[in-house]
């Protein structure tokens, strides 16, 4: 979000040429923590299997005119992390309230949700996998 960009981190980076109201967007994604159905989040068209996910937590700090989202969950559907970042980065831009996030998982409507924010960005951090007793 800041007016220097990183050149040498361009295609780890998403670059936004406006700041981001960082407070709306963890009012926005404290919404979103727990188990529910992320169907809405999601774009999948069908499927038969459930839709339901636990998000554990989502960290949104900024850090030298970057603005970084750490997803932590049981489990994510098919583009439901590029969507609820979307969805965040709109709530940070002013063009959607935190409390829309609300009606996505009443209706589990797909065209509710924000924006599916593009792959430049997103990096697979760590797997976790529940060890065999």
């Amino acid at each position: 979000t800041g007016e220097e960009k990183n050149v040498f981190e361009r295609k780890q980076i998403y670059p936004l040429d406006q700041p981001l109201d960082v407070d709306a967007m963890r009012r926005g994604a404290a919404l979103m923590i727990g188990e529910k159905d992320f169907r809405g989040f999601s774009s999948m068209k069908k499927t038969k299997k459930s839709t339901v996910r636990r998000l554990e937590s989502i960290e949104i700090r900024k850090v030298s005119g970057e603005v970084r989202l750490e997803f932590t969950g049981n489990g994510f559907l098919y583009n439901m992390v590029r969507i609820l970042t979307g969805t965040l980065l709109e709530i940070g831009m002013g063009k959607r309230e935190p409390e829309s996030i609300g009606k996505v998982f009443q209706k589990n409507d797909r065209n509710l949700a924000g924006f599916t924010a593009p792959a430049r960005g997103l990096m697979l951090v760590e797997v976790f996998y529940p060890k065999n007793s």
